[in-house]
């Protein structure tokens, strides 16, 4: 029956309905207007059905025509932890939803796909998350029905990759630790947090550079790397190791699950008194669990030269020289942690003027410069040292810094920029400064293009400094004493006529509390700089090349070599000859 004719029979009936109202009879009352609503709601409805199936059909049309697949998210069972892989504004503006995350796989969701902002935030979800990652095509209703989901996330603290290290926190730990087994009693009974940050404030007191976490069958070993030396801290319980070193795993935005493969991150310790701390750290799988490294870098490196360094003498002097020239290629040698890298930024503070262009490339960058431009090389990424180093010469650089040169192709990129007007600075791993030559020679650089491309050499390493205020006079044993008149006979004239005159005295510490017990505080370098000579070149262009041959020629021509600089800063009181002969052998 149509609308209008049931409208007309309901008026009759009411009609009928008010005269019957006098007589008291009593008659069914009828919900006409409920009736009509609910036919009007089924057929809404219906057509909703309609236009929702339809939405979708479209969307598959789509999906199909642009090359992506396509999925219907209305009842798909979407976690919170991956609506959390997107923000809420950047979905509502790109249309996109992450729908899908696990450990190693990332989904998501657009209505178009193919669109570039889309595609670049797919690639920073798979970056952050370490994950494989796939596209697909949803409707606007799939769109809403995720949208409406982000109202069921809890609020939760926002996790940041950064540790602040607060002036209480330092407090608490230089006024109890004059030994490590202060800093052992302090932690007992703490969090997991305070644990860590009691363990890096007390590191940061006593001046370290490296924390080591070390899993064993006993437990959690704590050390500490003072001025080049391993110290024992303390040992935490079994039970406590997989939870601290989740939680240095959680701010260096390394994977929880992963225990069985190395894994490299790096966080930041704000500490405003002394400027911001860089953090690299390192994991590796071991029999007992897992061993942690953190390399504790400061960023206040402003107080930096050749000086403070441990150059001095001609050795200052040479590179001094060297470093003003417009081009070639000036490299320091010595194994890992020998201070290599901070020789080269102390060249850097002096050659940093505005009008020079510096750009370095290092893996990592260990410390930020003003007036720099420094880059870091990524092998994921295939950015390795050779191709960086192609990329900073088109960027028309004067002065070029190089992490490290470790094969024939970064090598030959290296000696072609200092042949056409680059003075570049890099390093190389060998054992003296002699030894540098025969190593670019074994990777196969041409030795014509070696010898006039090489400038200076510098071989290096660290010892420690006596602490000033426990040191004393000591007599040297019967075999030192050989040693340093060995040195003393084989010294340039220069040194020797510095020498003459002086009372020669040397000297260790006793340990106290300013050095926290060690005798030694600090650290600074010894030294062995050469330049390339006629003779030096000859030898290199002859082909027969030793690394005992170039280090006499270069003893000849004036090198004063890292042991005699060593005994030499014995004599000032600097270092001690055992801790030389530790060093040096």
């Amino acid at each position: 029956m149509p609308f209008q004719n049931i409208s007309n029979l309901m008026k009759d009936k009411k009609g009928e309905d008010e005269g019957n109202l006098g007589t008291g009879a009593r008659t069914p009352s009828v919900s006409v207007g409920a009736s009509r609503d609910s036919v009007a709601e089924k057929f809404s409805k219906k057509m909703t059905d309609v236009n929702i199936k339809e939405m979708e059909t479209d969307a598959m049309r789509f999906a199909a025509s642009i090359g992506y697949p396509h999925i219907d998210l209305e009842k798909f069972p979407v976690s919170h932890e991956a609506l959390r892989q997107i923000p809420r504004e950047d979905a509502e503006r790109l249309g996109a939803v992450c729908f899908f995350a696990m450990q190693d796989e990332i989904r998501i969701g657009a209505l178009d796909p193919s669109v570039e902002e889309v595609k670049q935030l797919l690639f920073e979800v798979q970056e952050r998350a370490h994950a494989s990652g796939s596209l697909y095509v949803i409707s606007e209703k799939s769109l809403k029905r995720v949208l409406r989901l982000y109202d069921t996330l809890p609020v939760v603290k926002p996790i940041t990759k950064d540790i602040e290290i607060k002036a209480s926190d330092l407090d608490r730990v230089s006024a109890t630790v004059d030994d490590f087994r202060a800093l052992a009693n302090l932690v007992n009974g703490k969090s997991v947090s305070e644990i860590l940050t009691l363990l890096i404030g007390g590191a940061l007191k006593v001046e370290a550079s490296d924390i080591h976490f070390e899993s064993e069958e006993e437990g959690l070993a704590i050390r500490y790397r003072l001025d080049g030396i391993l110290h024992d801290v303390m040992k935490l319980p079994v039970a406590m190791a997989s939870k601290l070193i989740s939680r240095i795993k959680l701010i260096s935005s390394l994977k929880l699950n992963i225990v069985d493969a190395p894994q490299d991150g790096r966080f930041t310790i704000k500490k405003a008194a002394l400027g911001n701390i860089d953090v690299r750290v390192s994991i590796m799988p071991s029999v007992y669990g897992e061993s942690v490294v953190l390399r504790l870098l400061p960023q206040n490196k402003s107080g930096i030269s050749l000086e403070n360094v441990g150059l001095r003498g001609e050795a200052y002097d040479i590179l001094l020289r060297e470093i003003q020239r417009p081009n070639g290629m000036i490299i320091t040698t010595g194994p890992t942690g020998s201070g290599k890298t901070t020789t080269m930024y102390a060249a850097m503070q002096i050659l940093n003027k505005p009008g020079v262009k510096i750009i370095t490339l290092e893996d990592p960058v260990e410390y930020k410069m003003e007036g720099v431009i420094q880059s870091q090389i990524d092998r994921s990424k295939d950015y390795t040292f050779a191709k960086g180093l192609r990329s900073i010469l088109r960027q028309d650089p004067d002065i070029a810094m190089v992490g490290e040169i470790r094969d024939l192709e970064t090598a030959e990129i290296a000696i072609q920029s200092a042949l056409t007007g680059h003075l570049i600075l890099s390093t190389i791993h060998t054992n003296s400064a002699a030894g540098a030559i025969p190593r670019f020679l074994s990777m196969g650089v041409k030795p014509f293009l070696l010898a006039p491309a090489l400038d200076c050499v510098i071989g290096q390493r660290l010892v420690r400094r006596i602490c000033k205020e426990c040191r004393y006079e000591v007599e040297p044993s019967a075999e030192q004493k050989l040693r340093v008149e060995k040195a003393f006979a084989d010294l340039p004239e220069k040194e020797k006529a510095r020498l003459q005159g002086k009372e020669i005295k040397f000297f260790e510490g006793k340990g106290c509390k300013v050095c926290n017990g060690i005798g030694y505080k600090g650290r600074t370098s010894i030294y062995e700089v050469f330049v390339m000579t006629p003779e030096v070149e000859q030898v290199i262009l002859s082909g027969q090349v030793s690394e005992y041959d170039i280090n006499n020629l270069a003893i000849k021509n004036g090198m004063v070599t890292m042991f005699q600089d060593g005994i030499l800063k014995a004599i000032d009181g600097i270092t001690s000859v055992a801790e030389v002969m530790r060093v040096i052998g």
